[in-house]
């Protein structure tokens, strides 16, 4: 299908990040709070699991520790008074304990990998929960692999240690404690030499196990750059391979899993100095309490079977000790990813509810006011808990989808009409018309001033079944203004009204059904062509797709398909040409059969064609509903009820296209300059 030509100039500012260093998570760090009991809430609606498998561990351990008595009384009663029977009922003696044990072991390690991978599936819940309750604010500071990474990698790195990790952590500490015990009961002194190696264990435990934690952390951070660096690419395949950035992004890709393995590095190396040294300091003990036990079997101070039994407990309580030194180096990788997820999951909701919100009277009109609104994406960061740190106003830049510029053909860029009439502006115009105009040359994606109002003061009253059009030059405010109708962001001050009511006392998913939007570029999810049209109403029968896919003009095509209305679009509609996408999705805003359309030009990047069977679509889609256009072409303007001319966040033209071209020498030099690109 053909590629959107739109999509690959939206697509190229890939080139330039990828170039630089790749920014950290800008989240700030949690504090150092216990995770342990974070997680324990997640376990509680499983208790009787918990406890069942906690039952289960205790029966395997003392298990395995009666066995130290097995040996014992082998050697003593076995093989000292070489008492043949007396043997054959020990060992079975022995292999009904190990049976036991067994048997104990499978049930504990199938509850508690059962349960790791229920934990892990609610955490994802929750988390999953959260994050579309955020808004598209919080997403612009954050980068989507980051994100994915903290959802994905994190959880799982969780789940391994809630299924394995931590049973294995509490089976070896109650064979410790259990192992300890039965040494004091067997000798006292040989227990108490013991007990001197415990603080020579634990100190590197305590000491490696920070370290541990600290570069997990540092280490699924770099992960998670990695990730969002490999979805930036592979979603931008067409630019990286039309710029033929293959071998500069092999490069950059390989500094980042370079950065991956050097994060590693240091964990490896404390988790492996931990493990070593706890094994040398464990077995170093154990060989000097033999030296002591055997001296006292030769005096007769213990039997040997005793000291046989001893040395079974002092090599459980070793091989435990052991696997605590290399358990906790899990445990502590997990904390740090646990502090990832737990940083997600408090992220403050950054859109208030009120705590009675009202409702709508229905059917709903449609009858939009904006009173007095001032908003400035500065205003978004001061929220210390929320995560990123971007340049708020930048969001205008990553968020908008408006491009005067770039939507234009590209004749008119840099052309002797535009240095001509930029002039003509400059000599003739006040100060906000030349800077509005300049504005029209400028990068969208070049941040102003953070303290700069997007929108100023902004005054509108749109009537029920109105249809307006939003003409500016880029970073006007258009797009803004769209994504404050749908309250993706809070006011500075002022009020925007819906039928009468304040859309602050309204709930977000209430106000937002009462909206269906056709952006410019159209989304397009990886599932059927009847899921993608669904999406706008997710109860319509298959019939009532089909009608609003007839109705958009998408039929057409969808009926060559082979699998129809199941055929499987690909990720973000690969399969599709820029006008099928448009269609699909002015088919989902025509099946929401919402009051109100928000279309941000649906046909600045079509080709002629799919340029008028989308506008036939649109008519369609607009009947009877209050309508408002991003506009960037004549022929969208031509026919509406009202233009507003917007510049730097304030309306400065109001009127029909007739009356503004006598009136307002701004919107002459957009319709001469953006707008006439076509025959009308």
């Amino acid at each position: 299908m053909n590629q959107n030509a739109s999509s690959v100039a939206k697509a190229e500012p890939h080139t330039s990040t990828s170039k630089a260093d790749s920014p950290q998570s800008p989240a700030p760090h949690v504090s150092k709070r216990a995770v342990l009991p974070w997680i324990a809430a997640f376990l509680k609606p499983y208790r009787t699991k918990v406890i069942t498998a906690i039952i289960f561990l205790f029966i395997g351990s003392l298990a395995w520790l009666s066995l130290g008595q097995g040996v014992r009384l082998m050697v003593d009663e076995g093989f000292l008074n070489e008492n043949g029977s007396r043997l054959n009922e020990i060992i079975l003696l022995v292999i009904g304990i190990t049976a036991l044990s067994s048997s104990a072991i499978f049930c504990r390690f199938y509850l508690m990998t059962w349960l790791g991978e229920r934990v892990s599936a609610d955490i994802r819940l929750k988390v999953y929960d959260h994050l579309l309750k955020l808004s598209p604010g919080f997403y612009a500071k954050l980068r989507t692999g980051e994100i994915i990474s903290r959802f994905t990698a994190d959880s799982t790195l969780l789940q391994s240690v809630v299924g394995s990790s931590l049973s294995m952590m509490l089976r070896a500490s109650v064979t410790v404690i259990g192992g300890i015990v039965m040494m004091a009961i067997t000798s006292i002194k040989m227990t108490g030499l013991v007990l001197l190696a415990v603080p020579m264990v634990l100190g590197p435990i305590f000491f490696f196990g920070r370290k541990v934690r600290d570069l997990s952390r540092k280490s699924q951070d770099k992960v998670g750059d990695l990730g969002a660096y490999v979805d930036e690419t592979l979603h931008e395949i067409h630019t990286v391979q039309a710029y033929s950035h293959e071998d500069q992004d092999r490069a950059l890709f390989n500094n980042r899993v370079e950065a991956v393995m050097d994060a590693a590095k240091g964990r490896i190396k404390y988790r492996s100095i931990l493990i070593s040294l706890v094994m040398f300091l464990s077995i170093l003990a154990i060989a000097l309490v033999t030296w002591v036990g055997a001296h006292d079997v030769m005096s007769g101070a213990i039997s040997a079977g005793e000291l046989s039994a001893f040395m079974f407990y002092a090599v459980m309580v070793a091989g435990s000790v052991a696997t605590i030194s290399e358990v906790i180096g899990e445990i502590q990788r997990a904390a740090g990813a646990t502090e990832r997820l737990i940083e997600l999951i408090e992220t403050p909701i950054d859109i208030p509810v009120v705590a009675s919100p009202l409702e709508l009277v229905t059917p709903v009109r449609g009858d939009l006011k904006l009173k007095q609104v001032h908003f400035s994406y500065s205003n978004m960061g001061n929220n210390e808990n929320q995560p990123g740190s971007a340049d708020a106003n930048s969001l205008e830049q990553v968020n908008s989808p408006e491009r005067i510029g770039e939507s234009s053909s590209p004749e008119l860029e840099n052309s002797p009409e535009l240095e001509s009439s930029l002039e003509r502006i400059n000599e003739s115009s006040s100060p906000e018309q030349v800077n509005s105009t300049e504005s029209i040359k400028s990068s969208e994606r070049v941040p102003s001033n953070s303290e700069d109002e997007v929108i100023r003061g902004l005054n509108i009253h749109i009537k029920p079944g109105e249809r307006v059009a939003l003409v500016g030059a880029s970073g006007a405010g258009k797009s803004t203004l769209f994504e404050l109708l749908q309250r993706f962001y809070v006011l500075n001050s002022g009020s925007i009204e819906l039928d009468g009511v304040d859309i602050a006392k309204l709930t977000p998913q209430t106000l937002r059904q009462q909206y269906a939007l056709v952006p410019q570029e159209s989304v397009i999810f990886a599932s059927s062509v009847l899921d993608n049209v669904r999406y706008g109403r997710t109860d319509a029968t298959e019939e009532e797709v089909r009608q609003a896919c007839i109705a958009a003009k998408a039929d057409e095509f969808i009926s060559e398909f082979t699998d129809g209305y199941q055929t499987y679009l690909g990720e973000r509609g690969v399969r599709l040409s820029g006008g099928q996408k448009q269609r699909i999705a002015i088919a989902r805003a025509i099946l929401a059969d919402r009051p109100i359309l928000l279309l941000d030009e649906a046909t600045s990047a079509l080709d002629a064609v799919s340029e008028h069977k989308v506008k036939l679509a649109l008519d369609s889609l607009m009947a009877g509903k209050t309508t408002l256009i991003i506009a960037h072409r004549l022929a969208t303007v031509i026919n509406v009820d009202r233009i507003l001319v917007l510049n730097k966040g304030q309306v400065v033209a109001s009127g029909t296209h007739s009356e503004l071209m006598q009136s307002s020498e701004l919107y002459q030099e957009f319709a001469s300059l953006q707008l006439l690109t076509d025959d009308s």
